[in-house]
């Protein structure tokens, strides 16, 4: 997610300035597709860097439920299209509900019509006829000495994903899905971020990450109790996709998850995410792990557009609307980049008038990254500050590292990769950096 980036980038740049075209920066409003569109793609790897226009960020106009035009991916769908798509074969609405129950429900999560016990037989028959059943397909499953696993799923396109399921003692087992392949907001932290993005996830294709995990992992681990946008890309990027995956994951019939238990985090995307908290009930996170300009715009790359003052007003602004709903501030600790005590003390007064909680994470290293993982004894020193002042902060402990599945690990770059933006001169001590 963040990228190295220095100050001496202030000057306004376009898209013509762009030194390669391996990062073609280009999200521009696109028209909405078809039902049989196929899934949304991008012509090359894209990604921020150095020299990029960030002045529009799409929505995720990519509103696909079909894989190959002539059969109708039933995970794309919300309740009421499949219920309208059911009724525009002649059968009856109580008939879409028993097919939503068995795609989401009673513990059968079907991924083909053989699965449909109960079912009219016309209407398994229309069913293996005009739908598809699954928009993922298992490649590979790794288990982390601590019981994380990391699931490895290949698309209809030949790419592929990763999610994580992270159970825990405590009966809380969460599933952490992927919204893109790759991420276009080059956080340097982030392994994904080396990735660029490829395309946005489908509705269905996002689905089909906690069904997938519920069927593979329930009875070894227990039901999945928890769903966070946490996985590879940038979630509030494929907004209209993320906002309809969620509300098929808390409908009540099917997999029924709280609206506070499923979390979308964001980079923060100011647009989107004033929508995403006027459009859904479900928990926000966002990703802060700065206190100030300065260091944001060298870690994340997205604070050139929407600076640290416009985000945290936004939610100021918008959480006055929402009733008992705190917003999740997530801080990543690089040592000797932002865990100082004046960050913390600036920390505190940021998000001063927001409901929130905070979680201090360490960061979880991977190939390429100049950062290091600020000591524990540090973290704990940082965390005691904050709680001192008010705060509500809590640690999260690093899950499945050992298996690159941990928060910042995910995703497999390629050739070629999103670009480490230059690390600020009063920084360069810091990460061991000659640049």
């Amino acid at each position: 997610m963040a990228s190295l980036f220095s100050s001496a980038y202030q000057k306004p740049l376009s898209l013509t300035s762009l030194r390669t075209p391996l990062y073609l920066f280009s999200f521009l409003p696109r028209p909405h597709r078809t039902l049989s569109a196929p899934a949304a793609s991008f012509s090359s790897v894209t990604s921020l860097n150095d020299n990029d226009d960030i002045s529009d960020f799409g929505d995720g106009h990519w509103t696909t439920v079909s894989r190959n035009g002539s059969k109708l991916l039933l995970k794309g769908m919300t309740y009421a299209e499949l219920e309208k798509w059911v009724q525009s074969y002649g059968y009856r609405p109580g008939q879409a509900m028993m097919l939503w129950k068995r795609l989401y429900g009673n513990n059968i999560w079907a991924h083909h019509s053989d699965e449909l016990e109960g079912l009219n037989k016309d209407f398994k028959k229309m069913l293996s006829e005009n739908a598809e059943f699954r928009a993922l397909s298992l490649k590979e499953i790794h288990a982390a000495s601590d019981g994380t696993r990391k699931i490895l799923f290949t698309l209809d396109d030949g790419l592929v994903i990763e999610t994580v399921v992270i159970p825990c003692n405590r009966g809380r087992n969460t599933v952490c899905v992927s919204s893109q392949v790759g991420c276009a907001m080059n956080c340097q932290f982030c392994y994904t971020g080396r990735m660029g993005l490829t395309r946005h996830l489908t509705a269905a294709e996002i689905v089909e990450q906690a069904v997938f995990a519920q069927r593979l992992l329930t009875n070894e681990v227990g039901s999945i109790t928890n769903v966070v946008f946490m996985g590879m890309g940038e979630p509030l990027h494929n907004i209209d996709n993320v906002i309809k995956a969620a509300d098929i994951m808390v409908h009540e019939q099917g997999l029924h998850f709280s609206p506070r238990k499923v979390t979308v985090s964001t980079s923060g995307l100011v647009p989107q995410l004033r929508r995403f908290l006027n459009e859904s009930n479900c928990a926000l996170a966002v990703s802060l792990n700065a206190t100030t300009d300065e260091v944001r715009n060298w870690i994340m790359p997205i604070n050139r557009k929407y600076k640290l003052d416009l985000l945290l007003q936004t939610l100021r602004e918008e959480l006055c609307f929402k009733h008992n709903y705190k917003v999740l501030f997530e801080y990543v600790m690089l040592a000797g980049v932002n865990d100082s005590d004046e960050d913390a003390e600036r920390l505190i007064d940021l998000v001063k008038g927001i409901p929130c909680k905070i979680n201090l994470i360490s960061f979880n290293p991977h190939g390429g990254s100049l950062f290091r993982p600020t000591k524990e004894e540090r973290i704990i020193e940082f965390r005691n500050k904050l709680a001192e002042a008010g705060c509500t902060v809590f640690l999260r402990l690093s899950r499945g590292d050992d298996q690159m599945a941990a928060c910042g690990q995910l995703g497999k770059p390629g050739t070629f990769q999103a670009p480490l933006l230059r690390v600020p001169q009063q920084f360069q001590m810091a990460l061991g950096s000659s640049t």
